[in-house]
Order: C-alpha cells, then structure tokens, then sequence
C-alpha cells in the first residue's frame, strides 16, 4: 500500500462492526468496503469494546444477542464514553421491547434480520449525517460562547467589571434581568453572554427589538396567529416566544412596548403561558426574559407610560451598562480589539495609533458609545495611508481641540455663571471620571498634577466629602 493510500484510508469512516454471525459479518464487511467505508471486526460484545478503546472509530454496528457482554450492554458503555457516536443495532429477533430499550440506551436506528444492503447503506448514510451535523453544531455552540464569554467581555472599568460580575452571578439562574443603558452600550452582547452561560445555551436566543415593529403588527410576532385570525393570516405562525422555547428571548427597547401588550407581557412572565391570536386555548412556555431599555422607565411609570408590576417583574436584577464616557480606561482596549478585528476583515495590516488620537478620544463624549467607537475605528482604518492612525484619520467632530470642547454642552442662563462654580464642577466631574486617580484626571484636563492639587485644595475637593464654596482667591 502506497502512502497516498494509507492517507486515504485514514480519511476514510471508520465502521466498527460486532457480530458473532461469520458469514453475516464478511457480507457486510464486503458491503461496506466496496461503498469506501474502513472497516473493523469484533465477534463479541468485550472484543468489540476492546477495539473501541483502540481505534478511532465514526460509528458502531452490533448484535443484540451476543454471549458475555450482549449488545444493549455495549451500547450504554460506549454510550457513556462518547455519548454523540451513532450506534445501529442490528437482530434477528427483533421485538418491540428490544427496540424500546436500545432507543432509550440512546441506539441511532434498529435493523431486523435479514436486512438487505439498501437498507444498511442508507442507515449508515443518515446515521454520519446527523453526526457531522451534531459535530457541527456543538462546535459552533463552543465558538459562540466563547465569542460570548464573560472572560472575553472588555471590562477594565471599575464599573464594567461590576457589571460582568453581577451578569456572570445571574446567569446560572432563570432569573428575569432588565438590562439599562444608553444606545451602542453592549446591552445585545450582555444578554448573550448570560444565555451562552446559562443552562439553556443548547436553546435558542431569540432577539426582538420592541420598538422596530409596528404596533398593529407586535402582537403577531410576539405571540404567533393562526391562519384566518385576521385579515392577511394566510397560515400559521409561530410567535418570537415559541421559537425561544426552552432558551431565552431577549426584549430589546421594551420601554417602546404598547400598554395592552404589556398587559400581555406580565401574564406571560407571571403565567408561564402564551395566548396566541386566534387560539382559544393558552400555550404553555419555557423561556428565560431579558430584557433592555435606554430609556427611564421609572420615570415612565411616574408618567403613567409604563407598568409598574411589569417593572418589578422584569427588574428581579437590574444591571446598568455603563456609557463608554465612564469608561475611559476601557478605550484603549476596545481600539485594539477593533482594529484587530477590521484590520483582518479588511485585509490590511494592523496600523499604530498616535498617543493624540487617545487624547482625543479621552476628551470626546462618546454620545453613540461602543457602537460610535466601533465605526471610527473602522473609518480610520479605510483611510489611513501611512500605518498610523493620527488625528487626521478621525471625523471632523473628534480630529480639533475645538470640536473636542464643542463636546462640553453646557446651558447658559441669562443671569450669567459664576466661573469659579464652573471650574469647581468642571474639576469634581473629572475627578470622578477617572474614579479620583489625580495623574489621570490632570491628564485629562491638561494641566499638571501640582495644578489639580492645587485647585483641589481650593476648591475644597476630597473623595468621599462633599464640595464647598471657596474662601479663597487667587
């Protein structure tokens, strides 16, 4: 045998085939070598398993009767051992009882005796499919939660690594959680990372964004129709709470959500029950709720838009994502990672980035957060020409010193300010921004660290003590 043909039988499936019948097991051998499969023999259940634990093998037939060690003995120890490897039980007196068993021991399919070679060839063709998919899919599953992982999440911040502390807590628990925040804060990637770490990351994780669909319109795709329940309804439908059956369904913007569907809403977290249009009988459910709103839904309640018993339900735990302006020592991470991640979709090289684009960065508001980050990186990448990120690579609104403090928004009444106040404020919010850390936050204003001390002492700035008025000039 050549090497090209050793390689080749190693790409080859392996058949593991266990039968005391000699003439039974050199016509299927045969069979199945002549339809390119590899083929080991066993001619009892321990010889069998012997080979098992020797050989790579893609997938087992086996007698069911067989002495020492029969077939459904077999087949729970290899069970247990691989427990997604396809199995077909093959007999000569098969019975209903028998089939029930090796079924539950968890056998992929049952052929009687005698079974012709049709039948065999298309067991085992359907037995590997559905393995490669199972192989595939656990595979993906792997991928995604580690894209998921909380260790992956970018949470250098004080505050974000409360927030994935909380959310790593909470996601071993079917807990409902509201997620709040303002637009492009992650909130999407948070609830992933719950349900990936969850027990139902195998089910399903099902996205509505409550305030993209039309009203006449949300009820339909929330709950499901039946055809003819309304004018349109050509046939039946599954609602996003029947599809996230068993997984997670996650509400995104349920501030924008209709009152009478937030009645609805309520009795389905209280309920555990789904009332579908056109349906006479309510449909039971076994979904996990996360919910996410920008929006201030306890003011919404004082208003009158929002529920308050729905607001309970939905914040047994509440997280707040917080905005990338408070996360300032998060931004260097997040620019590596984003131009690691355009640079390679891009098929370009990784570019340097000028300590003045961080400079820039730091003093900019980030009013779109992550997601705005996200796209300037990104933008610079496609037009920068020299390998380095520099100031002139960013949008007009971060490249200027004048356009960063355009960013300070500030309502002058007609009375007029007092600039001390102003520069008091100004110090105490850059204080806080860098979590009181003097270097940083003089950094940040562009002053010296003597000078913060300074105005500190001036202004009568402590961690932990309130502010007061000045009592001196100067």
């Amino acid at each position: 045998m050549t090497r090209g043909e050793r390689k080749d039988n190693r790409d080859l499936k392996t058949v593991l085939l266990i039968d005391d019948d000699d003439s039974l097991r050199r016509v299927v051998e045969y069979n199945l070598g002549e339809e390119g499969y590899r083929v080991l023999t066993a001619t009892d259940g321990a010889s069998g398993l012997r080979t098992f634990h020797a050989e790579s093998v893609d997938l087992v037939l086996t007698d069911v009767r067989m002495p020492e060690m029969d077939g459904l003995e077999l087949l729970a120890r290899v069970k247990a051992m691989q427990p997604d490897l396809p199995v077909i039980m093959l007999t000569a007196h098969g019975t209903v009882d028998s089939a029930v068993e090796a079924m539950k021991l968890g056998a992929f399919d049952y052929l009687t005796k005698p079974f012709n070679r049709e039948q065999l060839k298309a067991a085992i063709r359907r037995a590997l499919e559905v393995a490669a998919l199972t192989s595939e899919n656990r595979y993906l599953r792997e991928v995604v939660a580690d894209r998921f992982s909380f260790a992956n999440m970018i949470a250098g911040a004080r505050a974000m690594r409360a927030v994935t502390d909380t959310a790593a807590r909470v996601a071993h628990s079917d807990t409902t959680v509201l997620l709040e925040g303002e637009s492009g804060t992650g909130k999407e990637l948070l609830a992933k990372a719950i349900h990936f770490h969850s027990a139902r990351t195998r089910g399903p994780f099902v996205t509505i964004n409550c305030g993209a669909i039309p009203e006449q319109l949300l009820e339909s795709e929330l709950f499901g129709h039946r055809r003819g329940s309304f004018t349109g309804a050509v046939a039946d439908k599954r609602g996003k709470f029947e599809a996230a059956d068993r997984g997670t369904i996650f509400l995104d913007e349920i501030g924008e959500l209709p009152s009478l569907l937030q009645v609805k809403i309520l009795r389905v977290l209280q309920e555990r029950e789904i009332d579908k249009v056109g349906e006479t009988r309510p449909i039971k459910v076994d979904v996990r709720v996360i919910a996410a709103t920008n929006r201030n839904l306890e003011k919404m309640i004082a208003d009158g838009a929002f529920r308050d018993d729905l607001y309970y339900r939905l914040a047994v735990v509440s997280i707040r994502m917080p905005p990338l302006r408070e996360r300032s020592d998060d931004i260097p991470l997040l620019v590596d990672h984003f131009l690691g991640k355009h640079a390679e979709r891009l098929g370009r090289p990784r570019p340097g980035v000028e300590k003045a684009v961080y400079s820039a960065f730091n003093l900019y508001g980030w009013p779109g957060n992550i997601r705005e980050l996200e796209n300037v990186i990104e933008r610079a990448l496609v037009l920068d020409k020299d390998g380095a990120l520099g100031l002139d690579d960013l949008p007009e609104r971060l490249g200027t010193r004048e356009h960063r403090v355009a960013n300070l928004r500030m309502e002058l009444p007609d009375e007029g300010v007092s600039l001390e106040d102003v520069e008091r404020e100004l110090l105490l919010a850059a204080l806080e921004k860098h979590n009181w850390n003097q270097t940083r936050a003089a950094a940040f204003l562009h002053i010296t660290r003597s000078t913060l001390l300074y105005r500190m002492q001036k202004f009568g700035l402590e961690r932990d003590k309130t502010p007061v008025e000045p009592t001196a000039q100067e």
